[in-house]
């Protein structure tokens, strides 16, 4: 054995990453083996995601494999061995278009897989992908069984030191904790949003998450929720905004039989759904002053007096709320509550906007492009190299969900425009996002936008750019506004109240 290969397997038996551990081992399985990808995955729920892979397209690590719409992942999961799949085999590969310099070749022409088990259970998986048939000889199959009864030593270590006070304390200063499933991304703002929730989560702390529209703000909460002490009781979810300023004390609270016109019955509100678990109050600015009240005093004293009622209710509830407004601004101009507002951020959390998280923008795509494929039946879906460059050039105003939509429409199209094509490529024609920007820094548009990136602070210009689709959506509408607002993209009312706030209205 050389010194390198010494050093690597010190390496393996090391605590630390495990995604870098594999990733190890894939690259000593690509310099032994015929193949043109390898990828590692890890069984979650009912979804196969990718742990590392090498020869892969950056967007496949973004992907999440649901196993009832993968026969072939579901044919080699339900053995312990070895599936070879020729190259003229029916079941589709997942991996059909993501393997890069396919130089006009997009569907796999020898496939292998094997599944990873952990205490008898399956753990996952390890794929070998080729685009030349035969690539795969039989005598290969247990050669791959050699290396993934190592692989499941490496992860079953894995596991162990979890479970050791001392490695917990290693292994936090090298990586953030598990995101859920579809909190995705690899970007150093995006780690140290996992590890904030982490933080906070196991506590009782109420949590303000601050961040623009599009953020992902209610994942935030909901993966704050998900490891907490109160994972298994109720997540009860309140869109502020949506709330009628005379039914938002009801709504919140309850109220009783005949408390008002309408009331033909007594009804339990959020608080009270909510006991045991945790209450998410999403766009939190946006509640009447007279509300905020009454929010306080059920925040201080755990209790709430239902409309029309004189009696108080104990309610437990771990409060946390969102909201893409500056509270502390609002403070400033007497529009929110002080007391409410420092009883809401005991922990704030920020989340980045997409445009600081630009190597995670492929990711997601890769996300988005799998929900899509699999809705529509497709065999493979992938993003060609010039549109990966589009998206990642683009500013992402409307950020994670602008992406979302803008791939959902991107597919569509793509679709429509190669009929009974089954491998279908989403190059930049099928995009919007070019003609968003060329209408968006038009003429003075572009010298504003400009005047903008350079002179002003990072608020200061996305304020000036939300300005500017807002009039530029509603001169293409004709002044009208719910019409403005669905090509935004963006719920009229909340439209109108930003549209008062910028001062456009």
């Amino acid at each position: 054995m050389t010194a390198v290969e010494i050093g690597v397997w010190a390496t393996l038996i090391r605590p630390g990453n495990l995604q870098g551990k594999c990733e190890q081992i894939l690259r000593k399985m690509f310099q032994m083996w015929p193949v043109d990808a390898l990828s590692i995955m890890a069984l979650k729920g009912d979804y196969l995601v990718p742990l590392c892979a090498l020869g892969l397209s950056q967007d496949a690590m973004g992907r999440r494999f649901e196993l009832r719409h993968q026969p072939r992942l579901q044919a080699i999961m339900a053995t312990g061995e070895a599936v070879h799949f020729a190259h003229d085999a029916e079941l589709l590969d997942p991996f059909d278009g993501l393997i890069p310099n396919h130089k006009g070749k997009l569907d796999v022409h020898d496939c292998m897989g094997i599944r990873i088990d952990l205490d008898g259970n399956p753990w996952g998986l390890l794929t070998l992908d080729a685009l030349r048939a035969g690539s795969f000889a039989v005598e290969l199959q247990s050669t791959v069984k050699q290396w993934v009864t190592l692989l499941g030593s490496i992860i079953e270590q894995d596991e162990v030191l979890k479970k050791s006070p001392t490695a917990q304390y290693f292994l936090s200063a090298q990586a953030a904790p598990k995101s859920s499933l579809t909190m995705i991304g690899e970007s150093p703002k995006m780690t140290a949003l996992q590890q904030a929730i982490a933080v906070v989560a196991g506590s009782e702390l109420t949590t303000l998450i601050q961040g623009e529209t599009g953020t992902g703000k209610e994942l935030v909460a909901k993966a704050i929720h998900a490891q907490s002490k109160r994972h298994q009781q109720n997540y009860i979810f309140v869109n502020c905004a949506a709330l009628p300023e005379q039914l938002a004390e009801s709504e919140l609270f309850g109220h009783v039989k005949g408390a008002f016109t309408g009331a033909v019955s007594e009804r339990k509100g959020k608080f009270e759904l909510a006991h045991g678990g945790t209450l998410f109050l999403d766009e939190v600015g946006e509640l009447p002053l007279a509300i905020q009240a009454k929010l306080l005093r059920a925040i201080q004293s755990g209790e709430i007096q239902r409309v029309g009622s004189d009696a108080f209710h104990h309610v437990d509830v771990r409060i946390v709320a969102a909201t893409n407004r500056n509270l502390a601004e609002m403070v400033a101009q007497q529009e929110f509550r002080a007391d409410l507002y420092h009883r809401l951020s005991v922990y704030p959390i920020h989340v980045p906007p997409l445009r600081e998280r630009e190597q995670d923008i492929l990711l997601l795509s890769g996300f988005f492009i799998e929900q899509s494929r699999a809705q529509m039946g497709l065999r493979g879906l992938r993003m060609a190299p010039s549109a990966q460059s589009v998206l990642l050039q683009y500013a992402w105003p409307g950020n994670v969900r602008e992406l979302e939509h803008s791939i959902a429409r991107a597919a569509l199209k793509a679709v429509a425009q190669n009929p009974g094509q089954q491998i279908v490529s989403l190059t930049p024609e099928y995009l919007d996002l070019l003609t968003i920007e060329s209408r968006l820094v038009d003429g003075s548009h572009a010298k504003k936008v400009k005047v903008s990136a350079i002179s002003l602070s990072m608020p200061q210009a996305v304020k000036e750019l939300q300005i500017e689709m807002i009039e530029v959506a509603l001169q293409d509408c004709s002044g009208n506004w719910a019409q403005a607002a669905k090509r935004l993209q963006l719920d009229a009312g909340n439209l109108h109240r930003l549209a008062k706030r910028l001062g456009v209205k």
